[in-house]
């Protein structure tokens, strides 16, 4: 099968920065393709991310409600946020749990990490998968911008909410359909 190997590296030619933002840039590049084709790009460079999961030992789910611009509405998804520099994807995680939610992780780990579309953005998104007591919940600290509320929901309910889709997030899907498949033990 030729699929196993890693593909090929394109050699960037040029490129221009169009926008600097404090989460993304915009850039157009000129690239030389694996296959030698010479194309013009945009290109967002975006922040890494983690997407969270968290799990009680009742498989009781955290979700949040929060207003999301791209869909100019409140959306019930996984907590998530932007990894700081310097921090790894578990580092991440146990910040922007506590932070969204007031909640503690008492065991992290990374199940996989996406892309979020690869044809145009840089975006790696880390799925958290974490172990937290619902009993041991301090105060939450969102960011200056960010108003979230969020619940309890046994799995099997959140499993219902992805088919029907009320969550339609997409790292908040993958995350949830990547533990039911592959995850059921941790």
């Amino acid at each position: 099968m030729k699929l196993n190997k890693k593909g090929a590296n394109g050699k960037i030619l040029n490129e221009k920065k169009l926008y600097q933002g404090p989460i993304f840039d915009l850039v157009q590049q000129k690239i030389k393709t694996p296959d030698n084709l010479t194309v013009d790009r945009d290109l967002i460079r975006h922040t890494p991310a983690v997407n969270i999961l968290a799990i009680s030992s009742n498989h009781q789910v955290i979700l949040n409600q929060e207003y999301r611009v791209g869909v100019n509405q409140e959306v019930i998804a996984l907590p998530a946020g932007l990894i700081d520099n310097g921090e790894t994807a578990i580092e991440a995680a146990q910040r922007e749990l506590q932070e969204e939610t007031g909640y503690q992780a008492k065991k992290v780990k990374i199940m996989s990490t996406l892309t979020s579309s690869d044809g145009f953005t840089t975006e790696k998104v880390s799925l958290a998968l974490v172990k937290f007591d619902p009993q041991n919940r301090g105060k939450h600290h969102f960011d200056y911008d960010e108003f979230i509320t969020n619940d309890l929901v046994p799995f099997s309910e959140v499993l219902k909410m992805v088919k029907d889709g009320r969550i339609f997030s997409a790292h908040s899907v993958a995350s949830i359909l990547y533990f039911n498949n592959f995850e059921r033990d941790f």
